[in-house]
């Protein structure tokens, strides 16, 4: 799948965008069916909420779960990142966001690529975020909230939040998220959310500052967050296990667009349990030159 002049244009001045219900009841219904049985695994990869048992994050289902690996090389995910970075792109984050109803936390105000700087040392911005509903996403179960044009600013200062919620994030200050907001129209169009249907995927760049509120309401807001990056931009640090920041740089080869509705075969190399290697960590960068 590609990009129109239209789209691109949009991205380049709003730092999204947004499709619509671009994956089929039938398609969302497969990964729907799996999310219970990975969230009820008591593995290190459940971020649960702080004080609940219900899961804030899921890691890496892609290396667990067969669906999941088939979305990690989907043609309407991967190729228009492609499209975006003008390289072919690896998988450095896949995440479950599980925003339960009644339960679900804030994410506080952020950029993606803070993160992936500070802490797994990604040289460059030139990596991007795809997130798939796997719910209907609406005004009340915590959506995702946009300030258009924001990644224009390229990397805000940002400081490491350790206890707001269950997982640290390097996150903005409010003062300059005031500021980011008035700039892109305050009141009007400042702060935008897009919600609409399960299977709804938001193509958003790194730099994008973004946030979510509490889910106060009874419906669930699932989502899945691939964090896809150019191949030659990899991280050079293994701070965070590979279980959040993946370490196999390899380009992501596309499946056919039906992939989610067949049984096509793909590689689970973590279901019965994490290797050792994925737990290591090193605060120091890596040495020898990685080649994609």
């Amino acid at each position: 799948m590609q990009l129109s002049p239209e789209q691109l244009a949009q991205f380049d001045r709003d730092g999204y965008v947004f499709f619509p219900g671009l994956f089929t009841p039938q398609e969302t219904q497969v990964l729907n069916d799996c999310v219970p049985a990975l969230y009820q695994r008591r593995e290190v990869y459940n971020v649960r909420e702080r004080g609940s048992d219900a899961v804030r994050t899921n890691f890496a289902a892609h290396l667990v779960s067969a669906p999941f690996a088939r979305l990690a090389r989907h043609p309407r995910m991967v190729e228009p990142v492609a499209q975006l970075l003008g390289e072919a792109v690896y998988m450095h984050q896949f995440k479950i966001n599980g925003k339960m109803a009644f339960e679900g936390d804030v994410w506080q105000w952020h950029q993606d690529y803070g993160t992936w700087r500070n802490d797994d040392h990604m040289p460059t911005e030139r990596a991007m975020n795809v997130a798939i509903f796997l719910d209907e996403v609406n005004a009340f179960n915590g959506p995702l909230m946009f300030i258009p044009g924001s990644h224009r600013q390229g990397v805000v200062d940002a400081k490491h939040d350790l206890t707001t919620t269950s997982y640290p994030l390097w996150t903005v200050d409010k003062a300059l998220i005031a500021q980011l907001v008035e700039r892109a129209g305050g009141k009007h169009g400042g702060i935008v959310s897009p919600t609409g249907p399960a299977g709804s995927m938001i193509l958003f760049h790194s730099c994008l500052v973004h946030a979510s509120s509490c889910n106060l309401s009874p419906w669930n807001r699932v989502s899945v967050y691939l964090s896809l990056c150019a191949a030659s931009n990899h991280i050079r640090r293994f701070q965070r296990p590979e279980y959040i920041a993946h370490r196999d740089f390899t380009p992501i080869s596309c499946l056919p667009d039906d992939c989610l509705l067949g049984e096509l075969p793909v590689d689970l190399p973590w279901l019965h349990g994490l290797p050792a290697s994925a737990l290591e960590t090193s605060a120091d960068d890596i040495t020898q030159a990685v080649t994609p």
